[in-house]
């Protein structure tokens, strides 16, 4: 049968059967904000519609509503270093998946491939099926803060490849890309940088936009207000494009976007509102999320065989754990004492045994579930 994963077998695994057989436990694995107390502010989103419904008239722009192309233009101008982009570099979408999927439009056709990092979430597997291209994996190096292994980058480029994907902050591991890499230049490869986590620092004083460090590179930059501003039920992101990829690609991406317009009018309009009065409550997440990396490493840290490192940015500890061969036992055993974690192999990694930990869980399930982890690693 023919069709997406039509080959592929879609049992649910054993951590997910043994998930649906134990009914309580404590889920340090959601990323999801609204299930963690982390509500944006409603008075704020009521003003910020308010306007819409006694003006309302749908002007399609396949860029995007302008107003909100301009706050957002304004936004990366206030990032550390500044990126220059104009609202004309911006294309509106409804989410960063649904950005990855035009970019892959755009820039490959079947038999192609793009590289992305060997371990990450899982969707470029699932889109790269979609668009029928091959995805090859570059290394992350552990022993070096899961950098980008650059001898790899390059081993893995072929006649064939058309983009390099890079996560910055990544996703689990929290490494964000904060030099040049020469192996991107010498490549010259246009890049996709998802930096969708990049309000959300940690040891690293800040996110730099990747187009900042390679300006002779085209660079899509992939961002939206599902992580940085707990809304992901409103359905709205962007591609911010450098000079060199606006000048290249700009014009095809235009028609590829007014093929489906598939960001909503009202949230595009409410956009500019929530970024002007929303940043007391993404400052409340920031100092949140610290906290709650502070609790983890700290607990972690207490256990003799957990080797785990402060991450750059982002949500999420990777601990490595010693003493254990078999990641899959490792989570089901957890999941019995009461405590749901990812394994490293849901996320492509094979450089021992991980678990991921997302710490925007709620603080008090965080604390009980990180108390369980300790006593049984």
């Amino acid at each position: 049968m023919p069709g997406f994963l039509a080959d592929a077998d879609l049992t649910p695994n054993r951590i997910e059967q043994a998930r649906q057989r134990k009914g309580h436990y404590l889920d340090l694995t959601s990323s999801n904000p609204t299930h963690q107390g982390l509500l944006f502010p409603p008075d704020v989103l009521r003003v910020a519609a308010a306007d819409y419904w006694n003006n309302r008239r749908y002007c399609p722009d396949p860029h995007g509503w302008l107003p909100a192309r301009e706050v957002i233009a304004a936004d990366y101008a206030r990032r550390t270093p500044p990126l220059a982009v104009s609202p004309d570099a911006i294309f509106i979408t409804a989410s960063t998946s649904e950005a990855y999927s035009l970019l892959f439009a755009l820039l490959t056709e079947p038999g192609d491939n793009v590289l992305g990092p060997d371990v990450t979430y899982p969707l470029f597997e699932h889109l790269a099926a979609m668009h029928h291209v091959e995805l090859r994996t570059y290394r992350l190096d552990e022993a070096h803060g899961w950098r980008i292994d650059e001898d790899s980058l390059r081993a893995a480029t072929d006649a064939q490849t058309r983009a390099v994907l890079v996560v910055s902050p990544h996703n689990p591991t929290g490494m964000i890309v904060q030099q040049p890499l020469p192996a991107l230049h010498q490549l010259g490869l246009p890049v996709i940088c998802d930096e969708v986590f990049a309000t959300f620092t940690y040891r690293a004083p800040t996110s730099p936009p990747l187009g900042t460090l390679h300006p002779e590179l085209p660079v899509f930059h992939l961002d939206g207000i599902s992580k940085r501003l707990a809304l992901p039920d409103l359905k709205l992101g962007w591609i911010a494009l450098n000079e060199p990829a606006a000048t290249r690609f700009g014009t095809r991406l235009e028609i590829l976007n007014d093929a489906f317009l598939s960001a909503n009018a009202l949230t595009q309009f409410m956009l500019p509102t929530l970024f002007e009065q929303g940043q007391a409550f993404v400052q409340h997440m920031r100092d949140r999320l610290r906290a709650a990396l502070d609790l983890g490493l700290a607990r972690l840290h207490g256990c003799p065989n957990v080797t785990v490192h402060p991450p750059d940015g982002g949500y999420y500890l990777f601990p490595r754990i010693a003493g254990w061969e078999d990641e899959e036992a490792l989570v089901l055993e957890l999941l019995e004492h009461g405590v749901l974690v990812h394994p490293g192999y849901f996320y492509g990694c094979e450089q021992g045994v991980h678990l991921m930990l997302s710490c925007l869980t709620e603080p008090d399930q965080l604390r009980a579930g990180l108390d369980i982890l300790a006593r049984h690693l």
